[in-house]
């Protein structure tokens, strides 16, 4: 059977599926945690409305209540996935280099096909939201989009020689990432109405199987795993020796000014990840609240409205990658995200709040950015570590990020609900700041791409 070398078809089925239960997860836990507070069944249509704005009713002050648990009852889920999903991240994606990397597309991919079975159960027969943190924990012993995309990105690294053809593709994949999850979100809540929640995440965990089944049988390794079978380490503990002087041996034997970069520029992708993720994470709660109330189809609209920024990000890149150095796209990108925040946090009407996409529609190019970056830095047998590294600073900054900006949010949301928002845009200054240091240290990408071309020099003199 003839097999190939596009990832980006299984990303999509995967991103696909992942997006269409995520928002649905965030409503599912709202309704349920409504109804206990109000001991009654939650009723969605075009003619009643759950979300009270007069401030002086009870009903009102039950509201409050509802945000603030739902907005902490995320964090402590979100947490609870991310421990054992973080030492999965890191060791299947970091052993890429040696083991293939269809392991890390495969393992999440399980992951997540038994998360939504359990979904699907739970809400068919009603259980206990508490259930939740069984199904999460599980689910992260198998990894997490962090370790998919990990080892989606180092299959592509793996496959294209030319610097920019990387960047390019490294940004379609973010571009698949944004316009599916926009369409997967704005399909949701129609798919939700039509059907409910217990057959959209049976659904999903079709179309997870179905990836399953085209990454083992259809997709094709891009290392040679046999060689290293011959040489594999023979204990578990071995194994983790080897991923961690993998990892280790990334930035000890490099030259100084290779560990600085990538120092810096990982820096600054958890730094702009953490404020973007926190951030973008809590449009879904407050467009639930007053003055906004949202129903399950705006809320989908919403999503979907991401579509644009997806795609016109992508082009920036495209664009703005034959003219300018990358760091300058990065800077753009960062100001994309700092005006769409601003206006976000003083967003009081439907129109000003799907307004908030026009000037966030660049606020996507600094991540595949930064990852194209990383990778250029370092040589071909260390793809598999630069992008385990950025798979942990993933999955630890995204959990770190839900949880203050949750807790943030619950804080603050009785007096002013935009302010997680505009922290979100003055945190910008520190990824701002590192690139800034870059220039003034004479960054540019003619240097780099001599810095690498010396360094396998190096190597190969060694070897022989």
């Amino acid at each position: 059977m003839r097999k190939v070398l596009f990832v980006e078809p299984v990303i999509f089925i995967y991103v696909f599926a992942s997006s269409l239960t995520s928002p649905l997860v965030q409503q599912f836990i709202y309704r349920q945690l409504w109804e206990e507070e109000y001991n009654s069944t939650f009723v969605s249509n075009s003619s009643i409305s759950h979300c009270e704005q007069n401030k002086s009713s009870p009903a009102y002050i039950k509201q409050k209540v509802v945000q603030e648990k739902a907005s902490v009852f995320n964090m402590l889920l979100d947490l609870t996935g991310a421990v054992p999903s973080l030492i999965v991240a890191f060791v299947i994606v970091a052993n890429g280099d040696h083991q293939g990397r269809k392991r890390s597309l495969v393992l999440p991919s399980v992951g997540t096909l038994v998360a939504n079975i359990c979904l699907a159960v739970i809400s068919y027969f009603s259980l206990s939201l508490s259930i939740l943190f069984a199904v999460a924990f599980i689910s992260g012993l198998f990894g997490s989009i962090a370790t998919f995309l990990g080892g989606g990105f180092a299959y592509i690294a793996d496959v294209c020689q030319d610097e920019k053809q990387k960047t390019t593709r490294i940004a379609v994949v973010d571009l698949i990432f944004g316009i599916v999850s926009g369409l997967a979100g704005l399909s949701s809540g129609y798919i939700l109405r039509g059907i409910g929640f217990t057959w959209t995440f049976a659904t999903a965990s079709l179309l997870h199987a179905v990836n399953i089944i085209c990454i083992i049988f259809f997709l094709e390794e891009t290392v040679d795993v046999s060689e290293f079978q011959r040489e594999a380490p023979g204990s578990c503990k071995e194994i983790l020796k080897e991923t961690f002087s993998g990892v280790y041996m990334l930035f000890k034997t490099a030259p100084y000014k290779k560990r600085i970069l990538i120092i810096v520029l990982l820096f600054t992708f958890m730094m702009y990840l953490f404020t973007a993720t926190g951030g973008s994470s809590l449009f879904t709660l407050y467009e639930l609240d007053e003055p906004l109330c949202w129903d399950e189809v705006y809320i989908g609209y919403g999503a979907a409205a991401s579509t644009s920024i997806s795609l016109t990000s992508f082009f920036g890149v495209y664009l703005f990658s034959k003219c300018l150095k990358d760091i300058y796209i990065v800077f753009i990108g960062i100001f994309s995200y700092f005006g769409g925040m601003v206006m976000a946090a003083f967003a009081r009407t439907t129109l000003l709040m799907f307004l908030v996409r026009v000037p966030s529609l660049l606020c996507f190019m600094p991540i595949p950015v930064l990852r194209a970056m990383l990778s250029k830095v370092v040589l071909t047998g260390e793809q598999g570590a630069v992008f385990a590294c950025i798979a942990c600073l993933e999955v630890v900054v995204g959990t770190i990020s839900l949880s203050v900006f949750n807790i943030l949010y619950a804080a603050t949301v009785a007096w002013f609900s935009g302010f997680s928002f505009l922290l979100s845009a003055g945190l910008c200054l520190i990824p701002l700041a590192a690139l800034c240091w870059l220039l003034c240290t004479s960054w540019n990408e003619e240097d780099l791409a001599l810095l690498v071309s010396e360094e396998v020099s190096s190597i190969e003199s060694i070897d022989s």
